[in-house]
């Protein structure tokens, strides 16, 4: 043996030592945890169900939509069902959590309809809302809002039927590769419009209300989590009503806190109370200072005589 391979044998030793302190990072069983990667798998095929025109998977050589959708839906169920009972068996005996897996992914897959019809009006507020999108296969096709909404849509049903992890999973998957992150207990209507999205947080406990527009950098969150566990299940994030738009960066926070129906807020204001209904909420305009720096004489541009932009306009 050579003294590098010496060396990583002693590594070895030392880190499988180190797993056995009975730590929650210590644990080894992969066969009690959720498949990350085939959460994902499903996600990709779950979306051809909502979304049927979007994509074909190769290997299936039968077109007819029916025997498609019965592929897609059998492959997905069946992940679905080994992936809850494993995610089931910490709570109850293995026949139970094989048992409500069954009845569990029954009752996702019989929500589709309804997942698919309120789709439809995110995709509307989408087109309606955005005079850069020249067709709705563009916003289907590559919208990274709409793909956070329909992931959250779907990881939202299994958080309403007790799915432990799960959801968590699918909607951190969508926040990983759009920089929107919509917690799958978030409550949220009809006609979403999400518009460019990085770095948009909607809270566990969020109410959003039908025909709501969201800008990027904006935060819907918790006013304080220094309770840490003894707030689980508190309403701890505002609630938005219908037809209020919000603008870049702004922060709503406080689970009493209610933004009235036709609300705008504009970019960058914190609020943590309520605003009723049919206000404008801004920042007064910052004063901006702009200083000269010394120039050595021979600046072309120093030497033109830069007429004010207003003149133009008059």
């Amino acid at each position: 043996m050579t003294p590098i391979e010496q060396q990583i044998e002693s590594i070895v030793d030392n880190i499988l030592l180190d797993y056995c302190h009975g730590r929650d990072i210590d644990k080894m069983d992969l066969f009690q945890h959720p498949d990350k990667a085939v959460i994902i798998d499903m996600i990709g095929k779950l979306m051809r169900i909502i979304y049927p025109g979007t994509a074909r998977d190769k290997t299936y050589r039968i077109y007819n939509a029916r025997h498609n959708l019965s592929m897609l839906i059998e492959d997905v169920m069946y992940n679905l069902n080994k992936q809850i009972t494993v995610v089931l068996k910490t709570r109850m005996s293995e026949e139970e959590a094989t048992e409500r897996a069954q009845q569990i992914s029954l009752a996702f897959f019989r929500s589709i309809p309804g997942v698919r019809a309120v789709a439809q009006t995110d995709v509307e507020a989408f087109y309606a809302g955005d005079p850069a999108a020249y067709s709705v296969d563009e916003i289907i096709f590559s919208y990274p809002g709409l793909f956070a909404i329909t992931v959250y849509r779907l990881a939202h049903i299994l958080y309403e039927l007790k799915v432990p992890m799960l959801p968590r999973i699918m909607s951190e998957h969508a926040h990983s590769i759009t920089g929107i992150d919509i917690h799958p207990g978030a409550t949220i209507g009809k006609y979403f419009f999400i518009d460019h999205g990085t770095g948009i947080v909607i809270g566990e406990t969020t109410n959003i209300g039908d025909h709501v527009k969201i800008y990027q950098g904006v935060t819907l969150g918790a006013l304080t989590t220094r309770g840490g566990q003894s707030l689980k299940g508190k309403k701890r994030h505002p609630t938005i009503e219908d037809h209020v738009t919000i603008y870049a960066g702004a922060s709503i926070l406080g689970g009493t806190t209610v933004i009235g129906r036709e609300c705008t807020i504009g970019s960058n204001v914190f609020i943590t109370h309520s605003i009723p209904c049919c206000t404008t909420v801004t920042v007064k305009s910052q004063e901006l200072q702009m200083k000269s720096r010394n120039c050595s004489g021979d600046c072309e541009k120093c030497q033109e005589k830069v007429e004010p932009f207003w003149e133009d306009q008059k």
